[in-house]
């Protein structure tokens, strides 16, 4: 029977494991996304979409239909997937493998602020700046909507979910973006302090030479931990590797 891996995705890795795994003959892949996206790009393999049910609904799925292994691909930030991934798989015996890509590391010129969580960037902006870029993704702006002395210029790829701090503009788009426009953006709109997650990559990475470039202070909001006794690989060749795939 043809081994059937289980891709939980959503990310820019996700994709490109999955076009890996269905090149290979004899390889069943199935992409899960959470729908929170309404215009995903296109997919090889099977696609699913929408939640399980917490760890006991992946666990059934995964006997259902039969997985063989379980890749969580999903973004760095998506903590509950990720710890519910752990648990299904321990759950069933279907080995599980986690593929994130590396953080960002302070390169010199860099005034860092690594902060723990949303609601604590937002107690630093009031003494780093007035005029905010926030690159935080469309969900957990609340955490900044009780600062109304501050002007926020929020970007995310589609429209942020309310509330919203009141002064703010939004702006649409989707990475990857370059060093020239991202300093552009932050000089037309006069900002003084950019405020991000640790997404790693290179897709989203132009903002932060950008902001070293300018002296901006940089507000990183770390990474949740990862559940006890899971570790990662950093790129599709290490998951190929990781379930023996790896060869021609």
């Amino acid at each position: 029977m043809s081994p059937h891996v289980l891709i939980l995705g959503g990310t820019a890795e996700a994709r490109r494991l999955a076009a890996a795994l269905a090149a290979r003959p004899g390889v069943r892949v199935t992409t899960s996304l959470a729908g929170r996206v309404t215009r995903p790009g296109p997919l090889e393999g099977d696609v699913r979409t929408g939640g399980f049910g917490g760890a006991e609904g992946l666990a059934a799925w995964l006997r259902e239909h039969r997985v063989d292994a379980l890749v969580d691909a999903t973004h760095p930030f998506a903590g509950r997937i990720t710890a519910n991934a752990a648990r299904a798989a321990a759950a069933t015996g279907v080995p599980a493998v986690v593929l994130r890509r590396p953080g960002w590391r302070p390169a010199p010129g860099d005034r860092w602020h690594p902060v723990a969580s949303l609601s604590a960037a937002a107690g630093l902006l009031p003494g780093l700046g007035r005029r905010a870029f926030l690159t935080t993704g469309r969900l957990g702006l609340a955490a900044f909507a009780h600062l109304t002395e501050l002007h926020f210029v929020v970007r995310s790829v589609e429209a942020p979910e309310p509330p919203l701090p009141p002064d703010t503009r939004v702006l649409l788009a989707r990475g990857p973006f370059t060093v020239p426009d991202e300093t552009a953006l932050l000089r037309e709109h006069r900002i003084d302090v950019l405020v991000t997650k640790d997404s790693g990559g290179e897709a989203t990475s132009a903002k932060l030479t950008a902001a070293r470039e300018l002296a901006l202070p940089v507000v990183v909001v770390r990474r949740p931990p990862l559940p006890p006794g899971v570790s990662t690989v950093p790129d599709v060749p290490g998951v190929l590797q990781r379930l023996g795939l790896s060869g021609p």
